[in-house]
């Protein structure tokens, strides 16, 4: 075997370690509001999120990365994040008695942790994601 340095070996080594368990990580999963789905998750105890969005709304763009990026935390990786179109999906408003787009509401299970209208601050997301844990 070739006398090669240790260093570059050990660096690499310890890179792919580092790679091949962040792609194991498991993200919180998404789909779309459904009654079934959403009534599921509560009786499961599941941290659940809920976004209210629509596609020509800035601040739900605005929202978007940074609750991408909190349910890619591994302590979030059990939660569910379900996603209410505002415009098509009124019935689903009533029910969690919401009034305007770019409303997130954190549940752990059949509790309401607290919600957010229009935030856009990475921080004030984080932390209500992380209250549905």
């Amino acid at each position: 075997m070739p006398n090669l340095p240790r260093r570059p070996l050990l660096a690499a080594l310890a890179f792919s370690w580092v790679a091949a368990a962040a792609s194991t990580a498991r993200a919180a999963e998404r789909a779309p509001w459904s009654d079934a789905a959403f009534a599921a998750a509560q009786a499961a105890g599941r941290p659940l999120i809920v976004e209210v969005t629509a596609p020509w709304c800035p601040t739900c763009r605005a929202q978007a990365p940074h609750v991408t990026a909190t349910l890619a935390e591994p302590a979030l990786a059990s939660a569910l994040l379900l996603t209410v179109d505002f415009d098509t999906q009124k019935d689903a408003l009533r029910r969690l008695g919401v009034r305007q787009q770019s409303t997130i509401i954190a549940f752990n299970g059949t509790q309401e942790r607290g919600r957010i209208i229009g935030v856009t601050d990475a921080t004030q997301i984080r932390d209500l994601i992380r209250r549905a844990v």
